[in-house]
């Protein structure tokens, strides 16, 4: 009883992948030093809050239009804190932008009032020849 362990003089069918790993191995070592552990992004600087608060100097030059409900009567408008008329409005706004580069103006409604009393405002900036016309929310105010 012999226990043969068949051909052992003939070619052998299997591939011997002991080499292939060795490279595998040999490739990886490689890439994990020449790649750097920590990954590096963009420098950048990220916005401080301000050390100490102070008051923002008043600009003279930002427009703001008050629209102010007065209850069941008609709003009245300021311009600045600066009381109009509704008929005035508009030849004041024409009058402040007829010089003017920047042609921005800001507008503020009270929370209790019909948006078309406002969009008669921003129409009256329009027909002044103002470009860019902004609403201040509540919560822009509060600065969110």
């Amino acid at each position: 009883m012999g226990m043969g362990g068949g051909n052992t003089g003939g070619a052998v069918s299997e591939i011997n992948v002991t080499p292939l790993i060795d490279v595998l191995l040999v490739l990886l070592i490689i890439f994990m030093v020449i790649v750097p552990v920590t990954p590096r992004g963009l420098e950048t600087l990220v916005p401080q809050p301000p050390k100490e608060h102070h008051e923002d100097p008043v600009n003279d030059r930002t427009i703001v239009v008050q629209v102010l409900s007065n209850g069941a009567g008609a709003p009245a408008y300021k311009i600045n804190e600066t009381s109009m008329n509704k008929g005035d409005l508009e030849p004041k706004l024409a009058e402040i932008f007829a010089t003017r580069q920047e042609k921005v103006m800001f507008v503020k409604g009270d929370k209790d009032l019909d948006f078309s009393k406002v969009a008669e405002v921003i129409d009256f900036g329009h027909q002044a020849g103002v470009d860019n016309i902004g609403l201040i929310t509540p919560r822009v105010e509060a600065g969110q």
